[in-house]
């Protein structure tokens, strides 16, 4: 047998999810990425987050859009369904488990099963030279970026089970690939999402559930903003860091995101996607 002719008969074996998905449905493939598909969203109301809650719906999941401000997610609901998609509003707080519990079980409720989500929520409680650091920032920093992870995917990762398979994208950053001046307890939290991400990958390949992480590189967000204020001395060259000299924008991390999350990357788990423009790979 020649490799042309394994490859064909592999291919007629293992055919590719979407397109079994369809004929079981009696139907051609969905051009849309996420069809059929009920996302869970968190830090949803503004920012990244924001952006992924808006393509998850463009692509035709239903959207649990969740954060701790009301106001800001409600936005986000908004600006989907005037879009014609399809989204609910969850009030949470991702560092507290009984929040993040009630979160899934929303998802679950409202549309049927969870099949995708994407742990966006995160924020850093200050910056600063190591030995200027308090105890407790340190502290809540890992708690909001890194912890928060985990609670998140142990809460989904059993409605994903229920569902019969999924996919979860975790947010990591570039800080965790190079370091980061002044921003450690950032920068330390994000690492550990990236192998957090790596061992639940391997734990639940064989069960169905795909788990990846996207590592922004700087992208122009209220938080990023904040921090060019809190750091003008290093702003100028974050704002260079990419090889394609401008910053990010939020919906640029989104599309990746919604290619991970759907089953147009079926094999594809364990992987931190760095979308940074090329500031990777800057000396």
């Amino acid at each position: 047998m020649t490799a042309t002719q394994f490859l064909s008969e592999a291919i007629a074996i293992a055919p590719h999810p979407f397109t079994v998905a369809a004929q079981k449905n009696n139907r051609a493939p969905s051009l849309a990425l996420l069809d059929n598909k009920v996302g869970i969203v968190t830090g949803a109301g503004q920012g990244i987050g924001r952006a992924i809650a808006e393509v998850y719906a463009r692509e035709g999941a239903k959207v649990v859009v969740a954060d701790f401000n009301e106001s800001a997610g409600r936005e986000t609901v908004d600006h989907i369904t005037t879009a014609g998609g399809e989204a609910i509003f969850q009030l949470g707080d991702v560092s507290q488990e009984a929040s993040v519990k009630a979160m899934i079980d929303a998802a679950v409720a409202a549309f049927g099963g969870l099949h995708i989500a994407c742990n966006s929520a995160a924020l850093s409680r200050g910056s600063g030279p190591i030995h200027e650091y308090e105890r407790d920032v340190f502290d809540q920093t890992l708690e909001m970026c890194l912890t928060n992870t985990w609670l998140c995917m142990k809460h989904e990762i059993p409605a994903m089970l229920a569902s019969g398979g999924g996919a979860i994208v975790n947010i990591s950053s570039n800080a965790s690939l190079k370091g980061q001046a002044y921003n450690t307890a950032y920068a330390a939290a994000k690492g550990g999402v990236n192998i957090l991400t790596k061992s639940a990958a391997a734990e639940y390949g064989a069960q169905g559930i795909r788990i990846n992480a996207v590592s922004p590189g700087v992208i122009r967000t209220p938080g990023v903003e904040k921090y060019f204020e809190e750091q003008p001395k290093i702003a100028e060259g974050l704002k260079k860091a990419a090889v394609m000299n401008r910053l990010g924008e939020p919906q640029e991390i989104a599309e990746a995101v919604a290619f991970l999350s759907s089953d147009r990357a079926s094999f594809i788990t364990g992987q931190v996607l760095s979308v940074d423009g090329g500031g990777a790979v800057r000396g």
